[in-house]
């Protein structure tokens, strides 16, 4: 299975820049779909955004569209989520999770994906 580590999470500034890093154990360069979903305090997990290789898309939540962007570099086997003019609502545990079962990726919001990082934490201040 899979094995995925999140990093660059730490305290941003409303309005600032954060860039999340997810480096995978193996390749993620086929058949993979990435995504980023994150947790806030006494909240669901949502998802963020994700790429899909079935249909080389990506998505974005609502929330999210305009302000992130996610990418992947298929040589260092890591998946990017820039994230600009935060907010503190986007405060939360930002988890990567990948599978290789996502072929619509128009489903991936609710797509029970496989492979799980711990998550890398994201505090944003007013």
């Amino acid at each position: 299975q899979l094995k995925l580590v999140e990093s660059g999470g730490g305290l941003g500034q409303a309005g600032g820049s954060l860039r999340l890093s997810c480096a995978a154990s193996g390749s993620i360069s086929e058949y993979y779909a990435i995504g980023w979903f994150r947790q806030a305090p006494g909240k669901e997990r949502e998802g963020v955004a994700s790429l899909v290789t079935a249909d080389d898309m990506t998505y974005y939540s609502d929330s999210v569209k305009g302000r992130f962007t996610i990418s992947r570099d298929n040589a260092k086997n890591t998946v990017y989520l820039q994230m600009d003019s935060l907010k503190p609502v986007d405060t939360g545990l930002y988890c990567c999770p990948a599978d290789t079962g996502l072929i619509d990726g128009r489903k991936w919001y609710g797509f029970n994906f496989g492979s799980w990082g711990q998550g890398t934490q994201v505090i944003v201040a007013p």
